[in-house]
């Protein structure tokens, strides 16, 4: 059976150019100053060093690289990767981009200011390992932003939920096997992943729905609750 890590790949490869074009329209919007006003209020003073975390086609690398900050954006899709650089272009910023495992990262111990990631931790066969990961390359007193969804009991066949844009039967298909496949799935979301990484050593701040907060234009998204959480790495 194929491995779900090169199904997860596979699944974001053809979803690419898509999840792209959303994400220039959500660049364009009125969503985009939205995100911008809550990114900017949970992150430590000053121009940094920030990892994002499965940028996919590029929009938080976008927002950071506006608001001056270094920004270094990873992802295991090498399509999406593809798109992030082509939207850097277009909307004339400066980021770099690596073809990396979230859960692996190539990055030594504290060298990030912040970490954000977007509708990623859903997706990953390992979130626990993926914190420890982010934890080791963030400095003592940085920020972990992370913003997802509590998919695990959706049914992707029946709900309007996973597909930004217009997705096909086979690929709504392929969303719900491989998230029924994956053991936070099981878990009752930001409850459980508040836990974890208190934890691991953070402080940890959330919001239980932010979706009313940034999605403001007339972009479709599912009806899904979009939680926040900001959790800050601990003095040892």
């Amino acid at each position: 059976m194929e491995n779900i890590s090169q199904r997860i790949e596979n699944y974001w490869d053809a979803r690419s150019s898509d999840f792209s074009r959303v994400r220039r329209e959500e660049i364009a919007s009125a969503d985009f100053a939205a995100w911008n006003e809550i990114i900017a209020a949970h992150l430590p003073a000053g121009q940094l060093k920030i990892l994002d975390v499965g940028t996919g086609a590029g929009f938080f690398a976008v927002l950071l690289a506006k608001l001056g900050h270094s920004v270094t954006g990873i992802d295991m899709s090498a399509r999406m990767l593809d798109e992030a650089r082509k939207n850097a272009e277009t909307f004339n910023v400066r980021a770099d981009f690596f073809k990396m495992n979230a859960q692996a990262l190539d990055f030594g111990d504290e060298t990030f200011d912040a970490v954000i990631t977007r509708n990623l931790t859903w997706t990953l066969p390992d979130v626990v390992q993926a914190y420890k990961e982010w934890r080791r390359v963030l400095k003592t007193g940085g920020v972990l932003m992370n913003f997802d969804s509590n998919y695990g009991d959706k049914n992707f066949r029946n709900e309007e939920t996973c597909a930004k844009g217009e997705v096909e039967d086979e690929m709504l298909v392929e969303c719900q096997e491989i998230k029924d496949a994956l053991r936070i799935s099981t878990h009752t979301r930001p409850g459980w992943d508040i836990e974890r990484l208190g934890m691991l050593g953070f402080s940890v701040d959330f919001d239980e729905d932010i979706a009313p907060r940034v999605h403001v234009g007339k972009i479709p998204y599912d009806p899904i609750p979009l939680f926040a959480i900001y959790a800050a790495k601990n003095f040892c």
